[in-house]
């Protein structure tokens, strides 16, 4: 690759490693590719920021149908091709009504996570994204003008930081379990039957195939989930544990579309068996036994 372009892909990785605010692998800029991928019609996943295998596989399927390099990097390039949704990066210009862009996807993303709602987070700066960041600047005491420069910039990424530091995290078992799956917006009650079947809530039970941890996570789970999922590391703790686990669990429900039955099955199981062989007759009883439990504990 010639010098040039990996210096602009290397420009476009920096803005979309931005600090994710909520400590939840939560991207904003990630939120402005997914939606100038669903405009393609390659993305069906929620807008969520996370840059999980699902954004990547639209990304590589965006540049397979574009006849780009398929590397499921969303470079210059890429980003050229998806028009109007794909450019600029977010905080580049000042945002105002009628204006399209992913850099208006982001402001949306962010409005909403703040507490003021856009209705829709399409990429098209409209009458309901105007009023949102209305009622976001008289909340912050900023000037009402609807229009986002650099003071609302700011005033967003304040909020960010003040809400993450405002948040405490419980240090009991079960706290922790209702916390993470809080934060990854996972039933809690199903992710701590899910922690009682496979530890009984014991942090350090250790499985002989190399299980261990609360949700007797594998290294290779681990793995997948700070590499993949994350791209960031998870402390080694019991609340790293439990958080890998939730967000694994969270994974499988996308994987299988929503179906409660087949993504326990996989967490025991593993994806690819589940997909080739279905449930085997062990992975059907643990299924039973985490759903007779799920509101018991």
């Amino acid at each position: 690759m010639p010098t040039r372009l990996i210096v602009a892909a290397a420009s476009l990785l920096a803005a979309l490693v931005l600090a994710a605010p909520s400590g939840a692998g939560v991207n904003p800029q990630t939120a402005g590719l997914q939606v100038a991928l669903r405009a393609w019609g390659v993305y069906y996943g929620v807008i969520d920021g996370i840059a999980g295998p699902m954004t990547a596989r639209a990304v590589r399927t965006f540049q397979r149908r574009k006849g780009l390099v398929v590397d499921g990097i969303p470079g210059p390039a890429t980003r050229r091709a998806l028009g109007r949704l794909g450019r600029p990066i977010y905080g580049r210009r000042v945002l105002r009504r009628r204006m399209v862009g992913w850099d208006v996807s982001v402001l949306q993303f962010l409005l909403t996570r703040r507490g003021a709602p856009t209705g829709i987070v399409d990429g098209y700066f409209g009458r309901e994204t105007a009023r949102a960041l209305r009622r976001f600047q008289t909340r912050r005491g900023i000037g009402v003008d609807g229009i986002a420069g650099p003071v609302t910039r700011r005033a967003l990424q304040r909020a960010a930081r003040g809400r993450a530091v405002r948040r405490t995290r419980p240090r009991s078992v079960e706290g922790l379990l209702n916390y993470w799956s809080a934060q990854y917006g996972m039933s809690p009650s199903l992710v701590r039957a899910v922690a009682w079947v496979e530890s009984g809530w014991q942090p350090h039970v250790v499985s002989p195939v190399g299980a261990f941890g609360v949700m007797q996570v594998m290294p290779a789970t681990w793995d997948f989930v700070e590499t993949v999922l994350l791209g960031r590391n998870v402390p080694r703790t019991t609340s790293g544990n439990i958080r890998v686990g939730v967000i694994f669990l969270r994974h499988l429900y996308r994987e299988f579309g929503g179906d409660r039955r087949l993504m326990l099955g996989a967490y025991n199981q593993g994806i690819a068996s589940v997909r080739r062989h279905g449930l085997y007759r062990e992975t059907r009883r643990f299924v039973a036994n985490v759903l007779a439990v799920k509101g018991r504990v």
